[in-house]
Order: C-alpha cells, then sequence, then structure tokens
C-alpha cells in the first residue's frame, strides 16, 4: 500500500525516452522516498543534484532473470516504460520479450509484492484485434497484465512521443519538426491524436501514484487516453 507520507517506487525502462524523464522527476519528487532502477545498460547521465541521487539504487540485471534481480526489492508503486522497436530488436519475437513478456514477468514480480499501483505506458491503438502488429502486442500485453489481479492496474496509451532519444527514428524527427503545425490543425477530434511530449507522459505517471490508492476489495484497472495525458 501507498504511505501517505511518501513511496517507494521501483522503475524499470529508464534508460528509454519516457523512462529516463520520469526517472529525473522521481529524483526531484519529495513523495518519492525511495527508488529502485533495473536496467540493462548503464544510465545517461542526470541533470539532477547528486543530493537527488542519493535515494535511487541502480540494479543492472538480464531482464530473462527479472525475478533473481528484484528478489530483495520491495516498492509502493512500479512504473514500467519498457518498450523497442522491430527495426531495433530485429525479429518479432525479440520484440514480443521487450514490451510483452518483461512487463508481464514484472506484473507479476508487483502481484507477488503486493504492490499499490502498476503504472506502464502502453500505445494509442493498442488492441488485441488489431492488425497492426506493434498495437496487437500492446494490446495482448494489457490483456495479460488484466489478468493478474493487480491492486491497481494503469495503463497509459499515448500517441506519437516528443523528445530527445539516443537512437534516430524518422517519424519522431518529422513529428518534432511538425509539432507547431500539427497542434494548429489537429483540433476538435483529431485532438487525441496530437504528438506527446514524454516529459508530459512521466508528469502524467508520476502524478497518478500520488493519488491515493483505491480503498475497496477489488482490482482497478484504469486506461488513460492520449488526450487525458496531453497538457495543452
Amino acid at each position: 500500500m501507498v504511505d501517505t507520507n511518501g513511496y517507494s517506487a521501483l522503475l524499470v525502462g529508464a534508460t528509454g525516452l519516457v523512462g529516463f524523464e520520469l526517472l529525473q522527476q522521481l529524483l526531484g519528487d519529495d513523495n518519492c522516498k525511495t527508488l529502485t532502477v533495473l536496467v540493462r545498460r548503464p544510465l545517461r547521465t542526470l541533470s539532477v543534484p547528486a543530493a537527488a541521487r542519493a535515494k535511487m539504487t541502480v540494479l543492472t540485471a538480464d531482464f530473462d532473470r527479472l525475478e533473481e534481480a528484484l528478489a530483495d526489492v520491495e516498492a509502493d508503486i512500479v512504473f514500467c516504460t519498457l518498450g523497442t522497436t522491430i527495426k531495433k530488436a530485429k525479429t518479432q519475437e525479440a520484440f514480443r520479450q521487450v514490451d510483452l513478456a518483461y512487463p508481464v514477468a514484472l506484473g507479476e514480480w508487483a502481484k507477488s509484492r503486493e504492490a499499490g499501483k502498476y503504472i506502464i505506458v502502453s500505445a494509442m491503438g493498442a488492441s488485441v484485434k488489431s492488425s497492426i502488429f506493434y498495437n496487437r502486442v500492446k494490446g495482448e500485453m494489457e490483456a495479460l497484465l488484466g489478468e493478474l489481479g493487480l491492486r491497481e492496474l494503469h495503463i497509459v496509451r499515448p500517441s506519437l512521443l516528443l523528445g530527445k532519444r539516443e537512437e534516430f527514428r524518422l517519424g519522431e524527427k518529422l513529428a518534432i519538426l511538425l509539432s507547431p503545425v500539427l497542434k494548429a490543425v489537429m483540433q476538435g477530434p483529431l485532438r487525441s491524436y496530437r504528438p506527446v511530449r514524454a516529459e508530459d507522459v512521466a508528469s502524467f505517471m508520476r502524478r497518478t501514484a500520488e493519488a491515493p490508492v483505491t480503498d475497496g476489495p477489488d482490482p482497478v484497472i484504469k486506461i488513460y487516453e492520449n488526450h487525458a495525458i496531453t497538457v495543452n
């Protein structure tokens, strides 16, 4: 359960676009008392004071041995920002491992530790019935997590993400360049499809963590579409 005096958090996926933004925000947030970060490769340089990093513990491990890596970790809130692309993963199987298998394994860990909330980044259009492989895998991931009976499952579905990545993605680069134009023309029903800044997604996840855990016997599942995330 989440303590009213603050919470302990686990973040998995901190080397990605949203994850890195979330990491820096959590380090600067007094509501987050302790932060464990599970990564497979070294973190980038953090732009936060050294004192803020004192509450952070970084674990580097093979995600195929996630249960072993997290054996001594406890967390009120679990954040998952894992995600890749077919181009980077090379094969559909490798993509499914990162975008489905690892998040579900993390959900099982969160369930076993009775974490108050599991907050995960999915994608706009996620659906088990989608004809698009990417969206179908995201939908399958959501469905499997929903079957775990987590205390609270919060699924965040952003549109195209804006931000500075380590790797080049043409679609996102074009979206950044065209962002002012897209905001002007994507009004009304199209507003839901606007690109969203990674820092806004991270901020939304952080605020979701701060809300009191629902008091009741039944598991809670909440899905947030892109229009709920964007702030302007």
